[in-house]
């Protein structure tokens, strides 16, 4: 997921456990929003609240997202700031608990063929739209078949390729009749995958799989876009949605798990500066900052962990750059590897984000599951990927351009999106560039959604970008960012191997065999410097006292719907 600073996987419980130790709870892509250097996605201080019996009903709970949320139709989102605000608002088949665990919610459970390609669902019959219709296994049908329409537009439709005949539906090369998915009656829904994905309910957790209210969505277009006309089946209905100001969120009295609501008012402002979150915090005006949902200003960020006022946590999202490698001169794999070679980032965690982040050589981040009771990045370390070496760098950058036929580097510019955090990264890159190349960088700041369009339309040299997990697997970090289809493929990076091996990984049905194969193609992209990685995230979050029950989830994001207030 697309974080502005993109569930789980169905973990044997030695990896959960080990998973929890490591991140207390754990996490996208650039999406949503892993904003924030100091980690626009945080746990909450709160746990031992958390663990507290004085659960009250009603209260008001309130926090910041940096930005309008994009889209909250669900086959358009693709970015955190959107899908905080749609977790309230939705309800799938399962929905993911903070440790990244599916657990049901429309779905009460499923039956799975002895190859493991087909899933049945048993769907409750007491769920219900906000307009009063009954949500049925139909709309489920619906709304995935809409995503995968290739004149949806969907950014995430190669979440559903998993479906037999969903790639070949978004392609143009099959139909929607041929999509393996179909209503057996209300209540149940048969998926037949193309190949057995034992993450497969983890991956229905995703919000291109919600359903969507076919009548509401064909009757408008821009059904989506203003809380009068938005028709949702989750805990909470948009009752206000005042653009580029705030959004006000109150209990759905028709939700079908509706005793497990508390707040009586989630009211989410819009503030873009990080000092201004941080001050509203202190005058008590809202009640939480961190896990996507505001940021502590970098220049405050030390001291609010050191004096205790905040916690910070490691999680499963990577703080990254993209190259434009369809343009001129980060065509040039030596150039790329010259710009991210110069980088010193344990200098950049030190001196700007402050954080006790980890500096990151390739994609996966340290959180996210392997095998056999190991850590994907202890079964594929990292550490042999590439190093950071200022003549070597100068070396390899002299070579592209004489490749290239040129004398000098054009005219570059590195774009991030407006973040007082994302700024001290830009500086701090465009002044190691400088220093240890001589070469001049300008930066420049758009709004997130601006940026959003910026970078998917490639209008761009260097591109910040940020990516925390969708669903807790390594193909999570590498078919989204790396594979030459992927829509989230930002550089459009293309490899045709990289590619195969995860095509191949998907297919794989030993789930070692299918590590290894996804480990090769993050080796590869790496070694073509795909990408240029920073450091794996930690969150700082801040939280009021009487808040309980609101955290950051696995991936960084704050998992806000169920909490309390004492």
């Amino acid at each position: 997921m697309k974080v502005d600073k993109k569930k789980g996987l169905l973990l044997p419980l030695v990896v959960v456990m080990m998973l929890a130790a490591v991140l207390s709870a754990c996490s996208n892509n650039n999406n949503g929003n892993n904003a924030a250097p100091s980690g626009s996605a945080s746990s909450s201080p709160s746990a031992s609240a958390s663990e507290s019996t004085d659960v009250k009903k009603g209260g008001e709970f309130r926090f910041t997202l940096a930005s309008e949320p994009p889209s909250l139709d669900p086959a358009l989102m693709t970015d955190a700031q959107s899908s905080i605000v749609a977790a309230g608002l939705y309800e799938g088949l399962y929905r993911l608990n903070s440790a990244g665990e599916p657990e049901p919610a429309i779905a009460t459970g499923d039956e799975v063929s002895d190859d493991g390609l087909t899933y049945t669902f048993k769907l409750r019959d007491d769920a219900t739209w906000s307009n009063g219709d009954k949500v049925t296994a139909n709309d489920f049908v619906y709304a995935w078949k809409r995503a995968l329409n290739p004149e949806t537009a969907s950014e995430y439709a190669y979440m559903l390729f998993y479906i037999k005949g969903g790639e070949e539906y978004n392609s143009g090369k099959g139909s929607a009749d041929d999509v393996a998915v179909k209503a057996v009656n209300d209540t149940t829904l048969e998926v037949t995958l193309k190949s057995a994905t034992p993450y497969f309910p983890s991956l229905v957790s995703h919000y291109t799989y919600l359903p969507v209210h076919q009548a509401t969505v064909d009757a408008n277009p821009a059904w989506a876009a203003d809380a009068s006309t938005i028709v949702s089946n989750g805990p909470f209905l948009l009752k206000e949605w005042a653009h580029e100001d705030k959004l006000v969120l109150e209990p759905n009295p028709t939700y079908f798990d509706k005793d497990k609501v508390n707040f009586s008012k989630v009211t989410i402002s819009l503030v873009e500066d990080e000092n201004t979150v941080y001050n509203l915090f202190e005058t008590g005006d809202i009640d939480w900052i961190g896990a996507q949902a505001g940021s502590v200003p970098t220049d405050r960020t030390a001291q609010v962990i050191a004096d205790g006022s905040a916690e910070v946590q490691a999680i499963a999202s990577t703080y990254y750059y993209v190259f434009n490698t369809q343009k001129a001169p980060f065509n040039n794999v030596k150039i790329r590897k010259a710009f991210s070679m110069a980088i010193d980032r344990q200098s950049i965690i030190d001196n700007v984000t402050q954080a006790n982040q980890t500096p990151a050589y390739a994609l996966v981040p340290p959180s996210i599951a392997g095998t056999d009771g190991k850590l994907f990045r202890e079964m594929y370390p990292d550490t042999g990927f590439f190093s950071e070496n200022v003549e070597e760098a100068k070396k390899l950058l002299e070579e592209g351009l004489k490749e290239e036929g040129l004398t000098a580097l054009p005219k570059i510019t590195l774009l991030y999106n407006t973040s007082e955090g994302h700024k001290a990264i830009a500086e701090a890159a465009a002044d190691m560039w400088k220093q240890n190349l001589g070469v001049e960088v300008a930066v420049t700041n758009q709004e997130w959604g601006t940026f959003l369009e910026t970078r998917d339309a490639g209008q761009f040299d260097i591109a910040r970008a940020g990516w925390g997990a969708d669903f807790n697997h390594a193909i999570n970090f590498t078919y989204d960012l790396i594979h030459p289809k992927s829509l989230n493929n930002d550089g459009k990076y293309s490899n045709e191997q990289v590619g195969k091996w995860l095509d191949e990984s998907l297919a794989a049905t030993d789930e070692k065999a299918r590590l290894d194969l996804i480990a090769k193609a993050e080796k590869q992209a790496m070694d073509d410097m795909a990408v240029l990685p920073f450091y794996y995230y930690t969150t700082v979050t801040m939280v009021k006292d009487d808040i309980q029950g609101v955290t950051s989830d696995y991936a960084g994001h704050i998992d806000w719907v169920f909490g309390s207030k004492k």
